[in-house]
């Protein structure tokens, strides 16, 4: 791969066909946060490590959250002290590491007259939440009496207003985190390639020894061979289990988590607000993201299978009830919501008889008797840890079968991800080529890239054609399409437009309009003939379709939604 991008087309064909050829010490089923923090480790460590993902890296519930790094304010109800704690080492970790996408976020709280969370209990969950934090946090918590908390959100209801709690979290692009990990994995040596499946597991002496893998896109099959094999799938995670063992007891319970998009000036936001629904008092969002803002989230739970998650007229409802009881000025209607989407949460069985709500976010780490390593639970802020305590099971493994010595962890808290090497990234918009761009496309390249924004001004100074914008009035230009194939690998159109760009989210045709020009791009770099072109063009158009079934749920989707 000598003199390759090390995150690209070309390099997954050779990962592919160096897993076959040699044997791993450590193969990583899945390709999301979880998976992608397990590979980073394990190739610190040295080990010679390889990871697929049956579909896009980050293409499920990764790339599905309230893209929040944070300390969990909710789990103090539940007395989750260590995972709060955890939790809030972790948001100061990534704040260090890839300050690119994870920045602090200002919240306010507010509390109303009869609300399900009474004012005492909400000045005690902030000290502690300080505390916990080890008055480490951004800024420390402040209380606003109504007048103040009204000036801060000029939007909100000041019938029975009582007044508000001020803290800080972090939010995160969590489809960026997931590529910047794996490109991170990817460049201390990991194996990693999207779109192969595991269809079964290689066995010797009832152990699994490796697995059959399937590249989706060519149709072809590979072996290979593995010391170690870890199922990280989350909300796939009993598939896999079944793979291992067509009788074992379900691990999972899956809860659908879903969030609507509207344009920010509707609700006047100008911070990210937290409230307790007043429909059932569940704790929710009103989150800021550039001149949109999103609305989150719901916790249901539904059989349905994770490719099928979306968010149903039912969701839409519910948010934007919630949403216009605290902001009623918003008057907000289905017909306002721009873009919307859904996860499941691979929430843990063995709580099945707790409200998904209140069911922990601890993970958990289980081995079968063939030696399948799985993964359940967790969350996005502390997937760091995930990945440490698996690679613990697994260095512990290697030895025990070959006597090799433990290696030492890495300091993953301390190595940048890639794009995150400066913590001034400021220093970056002051560059000459930065100064020839318009500033909201300075200002995108530097927050989605960091330090890599330098790879696409490269890009542009030799065609200054991949400068211009993708779509009208947007901060998105061309160059970042190439980008995305050559040094993200993004293999489908789907790839770039959702999860790379997320013009599907933030451009009010969701990237329909130009879905045939960036086809068109694609098809040169990846070699597409005109059949693929058209396939591609379609069926991201049927991801656009799927996202808007929520119309035709609600009846009366031009008026208001009290």
């Amino acid at each position: 791969m000598a003199g390759e991008a090390p995150f690209s087309h070309r390099t997954r064909a050779a990962a592919l066909e160096s897993m076959q050829s040699q044997p791993v010490d450590l193969l990583v089923i899945g390709g999301g946060i979880t998976g992608g923090g397990i590979a980073r480790d394990s190739a610190l460590r040295g080990f010679r490590t390889a990871l697929v993902d049956a579909g896009d890296f980050g293409g499920g519930t990764s790339s599905r959250s309230s893209r929040l790094i944070h300390g969990g304010l909710r789990y103090l109800e539940h007395f989750e002290f260590g995972l709060v704690l955890e939790a809030s080492r972790e948001r100061r970790v990534l704040l260090s590491i890839a300050p690119h996408l994870v920045r602090p976020l200002r919240f306010l709280f507010p509390l109303f007259r009869g609300g399900r969370v009474p004012p005492w209990k909400l000045r005690a969950g902030m000290w502690l939440y300080d505390v916990l934090a080890r008055f480490r946090n951004t800024h420390l918590h402040r209380w606003l009496p109504p007048r103040k908390a009204l000036e801060a959100e000029p939007g909100l209801r000041d019938r029975d207003l009582l007044g508000a709690a001020v803290y800080w979290d972090a939010q995160t692009d969590d489809a960026r985190l997931v590529v910047a990990t794996l490109r991170g994995a990817a460049q201390a040596g990991a194996l990693t390639a999207n779109y192969t499946s595991v269809t079964s597991f290689v066995r010797a002496e009832g152990r699994i020894v490796g697995a059959v893998l399937r590249d989706s896109l060519s149709g072809e099959e590979r072996i290979v061979r593995a010391l170690s094999v870890v199922n990280a799938t989350g909300p796939w995670v009993d598939r896999v289990r079944r793979l291992d063992d067509p009788n074992v007891a379900p691990m999972m319970r899956l809860s659908k988590g879903a969030h609507a998009i509207v344009r920010r000036d509707r609700l006047g936001l100008r911070d990210a607000v937290t409230l307790a629904s007043p429909i059932d008092g569940r704790v929710m969002f009103l989150l800021p993201w550039n001149d949109l803002a999103y609305i989150g989230t719901t916790e249901t739970e539904e059989d349905v299978t994770p490719e099928a998650a979306r968010a149903t007229g039912d969701d839409v409802t519910y948010l934007l009830r919630s949403a216009n009881a605290v902001f009623p000025r918003a008057r907000l209607a289905p017909t306002d919501v721009l873009a919307t989407w859904a996860g499941l949460r691979p929430l843990l069985a063995a709580d099945k008889d707790v409200p998904a709500g209140k069911v922990s976010r601890e993970h958990r780490i289980i081995e079968s008797p063939s030696g399948l390593i799985t993964i359940a639970g967790g969350k996005l802020t502390t997937f760091q840890v995930m990945g440490r305590d698996v690679v613990d099971l697994v260095a512990h493994r290697l030895r025990q079968q070959d006597g090799r010595p433990l290696p030492r962890r890495p300091a993953t808290e301390a190595l940048p991800l890639p794009g995150g090497e400066i913590a001034a990234l400021d220093v970056m918009m002051q560059s000459a080529r930065m100064k020839e761009l318009p500033p909201t496309t300075a200002r995108h390249l530097v927050d989605s890239y960091g330090t890599e924004s330098a790879a696409i001004l490269n890009l542009v100074a030799k065609n200054k054609v991949l400068g211009g914008p993708l779509v009208a009035g947007r901060p998105e230009i061309r160059a970042e399409v190439v980008y995305a194939v050559d040094r993200e690998m993004a293999l489908r159109l789907t790839d770039v437009l959702i999860r790379r760009l997320h013009l599907f989210y933030e451009d009010p045709q969701h990237g329909a309009g130009v879905a045939a020009n960036v086809a068109r791009k694609m098809a040169e770099l990846l070699g597409w003939d005109s059949t693929r072109e058209d396939d591609e063009i379609g069926e991201y158009l049927e991801e656009v379709r799927k996202s808007r079934e929520f119309l035709r749920e609600v009846g009366r989707a031009s008026q208001v939604v009290r």
